[in-house]
């Protein structure tokens, strides 16, 4: 059996994704900056385009900026607030342990130009508290930045609820939504956010585009300069066929929405599952999760070596976020709720498509059981545990 459960790390275009692009790569494959009719063609299929994205978020079409990706769009927007803030003497930012490392350094290269970051602590259950938030806040905060759901560990953060102390406060909010677009339902006018980054690969649309929605009158700094495009926000010819497909695939996502209870529902029994192995844990919040994400620790073991021996199996999953996959350092997700190094190397994400079956949950159940028994039956680590030389974590 052939199983894909790594939907956090891409996802497959839809069929009806890459019909939308392909009239775009062919005879419509105008410049929508031209004058002339071809042109015009292009450009009346990127508005409309924008329309159908900013439908899908509860926006306003004027505050959606086609990007690359979520990780330009991340930039972009602390970018834009940090500069907006020093302009008015405002050089505090907050945000959170877990982001995603589009965040994070683009935090570090603020505080190398003279800017305070306040990372708040998640706790066990990766979960941002909103009273801390709130505490965290000072006449100098120029910006606060919270994902929306965390790209390894799935869990969701309230918000709405921060949007709301945010703009009580009167201070610029923006959320990395990259994991949640197109899995959960999000209105941006109702959850206070200013501004919100998005990727299209993560909900069956192509790599290589996405967005960033800015509240209209939030004032942008060009990461690309060169041209008028996107309102002067971002210079170069916009990618119509990868905008197209975006579209198309945003809203058949946002209309499986309702049918994501049954997702939730297979996550849960796989959890299940894997929490009968002994000494594994879940990671991140129950219940406060994607409706696809489930991610696990097993002590004794390497996290390298359960996916490769998975992948012979034919299951494809990660051990965290793409974007780090070569690194040798335990997720900073994880540390950051409190595993340990150790217990960190050992562990398991798997993300669900829209089409995972119950026959393909038990599947990874019982392939999951037998690689982590295989491994641990040689493993000098697993060995001392059970012999007591060292202390089980889990």
């Amino acid at each position: 059996m052939q199983i894909y459960a790594d939907n956090a790390a891409t996802t497959r275009m839809s069929p009806e994704a890459v019909a939308a692009m392909l009239p775009y790569l062919e005879e419509n494959f105008g410049n929508p900056s031209s004058l002339y009719a071809a042109g015009q063609r292009a450009r009346e299929a990127l508005e409309a385009a924008r329309e159908k994205v900013a439908r899908c978020i509860g926006a306003d079409p004027r505050g959606i900026v086609f990007t690359s990706g979520g990780s330009e769009a991340d930039n972009q927007a602390l970018l834009s607030a940090a500069a907006l803030g020093q302009k008015a003497g405002k050089r505090h930012i907050v945000s959170d342990a877990i982001e995603h490392h589009a965040v994070l350094h683009t935090l570090k290269k603020l505080e190398k130009d003279g800017f305070e970051v306040t990372l708040l602590p998640v706790h066990e259950n990766g979960v941002v508290r909103p009273a801390e938030l709130e505490a965290a806040l000072r006449d100098d905060t120029c910006l606060v930045s919270i994902m929306y759901a965390n790209n390894e560990i799935g869990t969701i953060q309230p918000i709405r609820e921060i949007g709301g102390i945010c703009r009580r406060r009167g201070v610029p909010f923006h959320t990395d939504a990259v994991q949640a677009v197109g899995h959960l339902p999000i209105d941006v006018r109702a959850d206070g956010v200013t501004m919100l980054s998005a990727s299209a690969h993560k909900f069956h649309g192509p790599k290589g585009v996405g967005f960033l929605y800015a509240a209209p009158g939030t004032p942008l700094v060009n990461l690309i300069e060169g041209g008028a495009q996107e309102r002067g926000k971002r210079a170069g010819t916009e990618n119509v066929p990868g905008v197209v497909a975006m579209s198309v695939a945003l809203e058949q996502a946002v209309g499986r929405l309702p049918a994501h209870a049954a997702l939730a529902a297979l996550r849960d029994r796989l959890i299940a599952g894997l929490a009968e192995i002994p000494h594994a844990a879940l990671n991140g919040d129950a219940e406060k999760r994607l409706p696809s994400n489930v991610n696990f620790c097993f002590e004794g073991i390497e996290g390298e070596s359960l996916l490769l021996m998975l992948d012979d199996l034919g299951i494809c999953a990660s051990s965290g976020s793409a974007c780090t996959s070569g690194s040798l350092d335990p997720s900073h997700v994880l540390l950051a709720i409190g595993r340990v190094h150790d217990v960190a190397h050992g562990s398991l994400r798997l993300t669900l498509g829209d089409d995972a079956t119950e026959q393909q949950v038990d599947y990874i159940v019982q392939a999951v059981r037998q690689v982590v028994a295989q491994l641990r039956s040689f493993s000098p680590v697993w060995r001392d545990l059970t012999a007591g030389k060292t202390p089980f974590i889990l």
